[in-house]
């Protein structure tokens, strides 16, 4: 029983608490714009992170290390949250953002061929091509059979395109410069690196204006505690028990939970050929994620 507990349920919370992120996000912001949520979300993070630094006798990083893992910062949660959050603020279902930046997995083990000069399997491969055919088959149920009834704008598109390059190529870059920085430490510099980016674009793009709703609050105190932190301490837990492999192994589950608390929080419904593309894609990503899961 011990050992269940270990090699899924545990890895299975976190793959909900991932999922959240995206329910989080739909939540709010109808009150405020993308960036000035995420820069709010940041901040209150950094409070927390900072917190739990000085209490647990944090280990930092060289300048040099920490220059690293700013980059990857920005890339990972500042490129990645900001396209998640302009695609659901532009109209596209939670669902299908989860879907896409769900293929991560493919497009990272095609990132690492190409620049890391891993190798790549048969199943792989095999498994790269339905997840492009399985986004396909949704993106064509809502830009071709449903035509101008279409749920999103093809901006919304490019964001959640900008989404996944952006994790994908963090991702590839903290597997090629990534040290083994403590991960407190480590997640605090992604997330001011990440700040810094989301102050640019809120100051750049946006008004800045916050309608403080209670709906607006619990939403931040879920992102802030229950995903920034409570995930990362989850994740911390796991590595220490040597359970990371089951996170990366489960982590396709994402977006058919996301689909699931969308259809159940905001009526969001998929048509057949998009259920059947999702399912599709997910099979893609399990093939590659099970055949190597050091591509995470």
């Amino acid at each position: 029983m011990r050992s269940l507990f270990y090699s899924f349920f545990v890895p299975a919370l976190f793959v909900w608490l991932w999922s959240t992120g995206f329910i989080g996000a739909k939540y709010g912001l109808p009150f405020a714009e993308p960036f000035t949520l995420l820069l709010i979300r940041m901040l209150l993070t950094l409070v927390v992170l900072g917190g739990l630094a000085w209490l647990m006798k944090t280990r930092w990083p060289g300048w040099r290390g920490a220059g690293h893992l700013a980059v990857t910062g920005m890339l990972v949660h500042g490129c990645y949250l900001g396209g998640v959050y302009y695609a659901i603020q532009d109209g596209m279902a939670s669902g299908i953002v989860s879907l896409i930046v769900g293929l991560q997995p493919l497009v990272t083990a095609a990132a690492a061929v190409a620049f890391l000069k891993e190798s790549v399997s048969g199943r792989q491969w095999a498994g790269l091509a339905l997840g492009l055919i399985g986004v396909a088959l949704v993106l064509l149920e809502k830009f071709g059979v449903n035509g101008a009834d279409s749920m999103f704008s093809p901006w919304s598109l490019l964001w959640a395109v900008f989404a996944l390059a952006g994790i994908s190529m963090g991702t590839v870059y903290q597997k090629r410069y990534g040290a083994s920085a403590d991960l407190v430490a480590g997640t605090l510099i992604q997330f001011a690196a990440a700040a810094v980016l989301f102050a640019i674009g809120a100051f750049a793009l946006e008004t800045r204006e916050v309608e403080w709703s209670l709906q607006l609050q619990l939403s931040m105190a879920w992102l802030v505690i229950g995903l920034s932190t409570g995930a990362v301490l989850l994740l911390m837990w796991l590595i220490r028990q040597g359970a990371a492999s089951q996170v990366a192994s489960l982590f396709y589950l994402v977006p058919p939970v996301t689909a699931l608390e969308a259809y159940l929080l905001f009526d969001e419904r998929l048509g057949g050929l998009a259920m059947t593309g999702g399912l599709i894609a997910i099979v893609g990503v399990a093939l590659v994620v099970s055949q190597k899961k050091t591509v995470q």
